[in-house]
């Protein structure tokens, strides 16, 4: 696969709006993707590498790296019954407190600032990840933080955007 190319202005920062988390809330036949983060002000993914560094009895030193394990929090996720997303996290998480349904969710990462803009973007599938709400309240208005860790298998292609309609096409096997 060639190296992808950002889309964004040359020195301009990406927006942080330029990377989004999609939670399907169809079916895997028929995935309808709904935007997760919703009213939350500032969200990462962090990398965890499992980096480890040894230095042998010659004195050199090594550094091994696994695959990375992704994570991502959302807070405080205020309750919106317009956020389709966290309506179905709520009714699996508190409702049917439905542990393996949470541990077994079809994300989507699209990165909206790699690509073609608005027609090709990078994105990402991962076909089961675990979302795990970690409160419910607050002080004017309830949230419902959610802590997503990627998992499933990881499959690489591009997102769409065609009126509000999120479409994924993977990378076709070679």
């Amino acid at each position: 696969m060639a190296d992808i190319t950002f889309n964004t202005a040359a020195d301009a920062a990406v927006e942080r709006e330029l990377l989004l988390l999609y939670l399907n809330t169809g079916t895997s036949s028929a995935p309808a993707w709904s935007v997760i983060g919703k009213r939350v002000e500032d969200s990462s993914i962090e990398f965890d590498w499992g980096d480890e560094t040894k230095t042998d009895i010659l004195g050199q030193t090594y550094t091994t790296m696994k695959k990375p394990a992704l994570t991502q929090s959302f807070e405080p996720c205020e309750l919106d019954a317009g956020d389709e997303a966290q309506v179905k996290l709520w009714n699996l998480a508190i409702k049917d407190q439905d542990v393996a349904a949470l541990s077994n969710q079809d994300m989507l990462l699209v990165h909206l600032y790699a690509g073609t803009k608005n027609t090709a973007v990078f994105a990402e599938r991962y076909s089961s990840c675990a979302v795990k709400p970690s409160g419910l309240g607050g002080s004017s208005n309830v949230g419902m933080p959610i802590d997503v860790i990627f998992g499933g298998k990881r499959t690489v292609g591009t997102a769409s955007n065609a009126n509000g309609t999120v479409t994924f096409t993977p990378d076709s096997e070679e």
